[in-house]
């Protein structure tokens, strides 16, 4: 609901960061993101987005 700095990474199963897909400036509202990533291999990833004082982890699972 408010624009400010924005950082959305992707993290593997053992904590290794492996993508960086946001990291700046974002107006308030929704956005999209597409993670277009050949190199990646089927299994589950964590992703975490921070912005201001809003931190929040997921899990996604990646199928090829």
């Amino acid at each position: 609901p408010v624009a400010g700095i924005v950082r959305l990474q992707v993290y593997n199963q053992i904590g290794q960061l492996v993508r960086t897909l946001v990291n700046g400036y974002k107006s308030a509202g929704y956005h999209e993101v597409t993670l277009d990533t050949p190199d990646l291999t089927s299994g589950v990833y964590f992703y975490r987005i921070e912005s201001g004082q809003f931190t929040d982890s997921k899990k996604a699972v990646l199928l090829r």
